[in-house]
């Protein structure tokens, strides 16, 4: 018996998408997920192993929903960037959160920065050779 050829994409015709295949929505969740993540962390160690009160929640939620919207709008405006210029606001953005999260921990300033300036060097070349060896 004949059966009908299966198609190579059950996609919505009136989605919208990106060239990566992504839509504005995906985005948006994972900046959401990651935000959530790291307020929670930022709150987590802004409390100091005290207890939790309204002041650290309004902190994790003010350091998730900062995280978050610097993510989502890195997403958007990254692709239109050169791949050097994406991949050094990535990893600027990294560094700058890592040192951040590090310099709540009361450790000296001097440490935060050098977690910061690490995580920010290896998140930036990650990203470039990602950009490099993906984008025409």
């Amino acid at each position: 018996m004949a059966h009908a050829a299966p198609t190579a994409s059950r996609r919505h015709p009136y989605r919208p998408r990106s060239a990566t295949g992504r839509t504005a929505r995906d985005a948006l969740v994972r900046a959401l997920l990651a935000g959530l993540v790291y307020g929670v962390w930022a709150a987590f160690i802004k409390r100091q192993t005290g207890p939790v009160d309204a002041g650290n929640v309004f902190y994790g939620i003010l350091c998730g929903a900062l995280f978050a919207a610097i993510l989502f709008t890195l997403g958007r405006v990254g692709p239109r960037l050169q791949r050097e210029v994406h991949a050094a606001a990535y990893g600027v953005f990294a560094g700058v959160a890592a040192g951040y999260l590090h310099s709540l921990t009361n450790e000296s300033v001097l440490r935060a920065t050098t977690v910061g300036l690490f995580v920010g060097i290896g998140i930036g070349i990650g990203a470039f050779y990602r950009y490099y060896t993906r984008e025409d």
